[in-house]
């Protein structure tokens, strides 16, 4: 019995050296992807709220199809919180939608986890930051890198 349990202890040594190594993704971030025009999508939540509408569905998958399609491309995903409760408040609801949209991606729809960037967009209190009430997260899916 010892003998058996010191192959199998071999054998699983050898296993990730004999597994090819993947090529880790180059580092990428979402300044600026607010800004892009093309590829984005609209997530719409409920004021106060950190679950995804049912309509959220569709925009996320045709995201996800798009991401698919073109797997050198990564995803930003941008919440969104109009002025509910404090600044403090505010930016964690942005990054709780985000994270949950990002998840949706990445579980439901099996885009790799380290293709997608969460982050919190809150434009504060400011007078001159447009505040985006009516596009609770956008996913903007970012152009291949030349």
């Amino acid at each position: 019995m010892p003998v058996l349990l010191a192959v199998a202890a071999l054998a699983a040594l050898a296993l990730p050296l004999s597994a090819p190594l993947a090529q880790p993704r180059a580092a990428f971030n979402c300044v600026g992807a607010e800004k892009l025009e093309d590829d984005v999508f609209e997530v719409p939540f409920a004021p106060r709220s950190a679950r995804p509408r049912e309509a959220a569905r569709t925009p996320v998958a045709a995201a996800a199809a798009l991401a698919r399609e073109a797997p050198e491309r990564n995803i930003c995903v941008l919440g969104h919180a109009s002025r509910e409760g404090g600044q403090a408040t505010s930016t964690q609801l942005a990054a709780r939608r985000a994270r949950e949209v990002a998840e949706m991606l990445s579980v439901g729809h099996g885009i790799e986890r380290d293709r997608i960037r969460a982050e919190a967009r809150n434009p504060g209190f400011s007078q001159r930051t447009a505040n985006r009430e009516a596009r609770s997260v956008t996913i903007v899916v970012l152009p291949a890198r030349p």
